[in-house]
């Protein structure tokens, strides 16, 4: 059963970085009303995606992992939980301004975007990017035992961390 939560926490986090980089693409040229209602496809995905993720996750830190001890003594768990929130609120503004074009789109009207706005949706999506750059490395770190702080549990929870 490990294995398979295992395989659906990455399988929500490659949607996630596909979702991103379709927004990154689509959101560097001109926009039509098709690429805006693929960028909300998209950004649906990515909601979906990180709400899987998060999902999933619990369930494998309470029940098919290790066991929440461990993981609230390992620095990268905590800074990867920590990128991930800076990533769901830096989502928050991208999201805000896509979901606000389905009124126009619906009525057959491209959403004006002015060119600044679409500048900082662009930033912020690289953002989200290099954050979870850095969240597969507090992955990688986690999953090989860096920056495990065991004296912080009894020599008996140590052992069974690592079973």
């Amino acid at each position: 059963m490990s294995s398979l939560f295992a395989f659906l926490h990455h399988f929500a986090a490659f949607g996630l970085v596909a979702a991103l980089a379709v927004e990154s693409a689509l959101t560097k040229d001109e926009l039509t009303p098709n690429s805006a209602r693929s960028i909300l496809r998209a950004d649906r995905v990515y909601g979906i995606a990180a709400m899987f993720i998060i999902v999933v996750g619990v369930l494998r830190v309470l029940y098919f992992e290790k066991g929440a001890a461990y993981y609230v003594h390992s620095v990268p768990f905590i800074v990867k939980m920590s990128l991930f929130a800076i990533v769901g609120l830096l989502s928050i503004y991208p999201t805000r301004e896509f979901l606000s074009w389905r009124k126009s789109l619906r009525e057959g009207v491209l959403p004006v975007v002015p060119e600044a706005r679409m500048q900082t949706i662009q930033t912020i999506i690289r953002l989200e990017l290099g954050c979870i750059v850095l969240i597969i490395l507090c992955a990688v770190l986690m999953a090989r035992g860096v920056g495990y702080l065991a004296a912080a549990l009894p020599e008996a929870d140590r052992l069974a961390a690592w079973m």
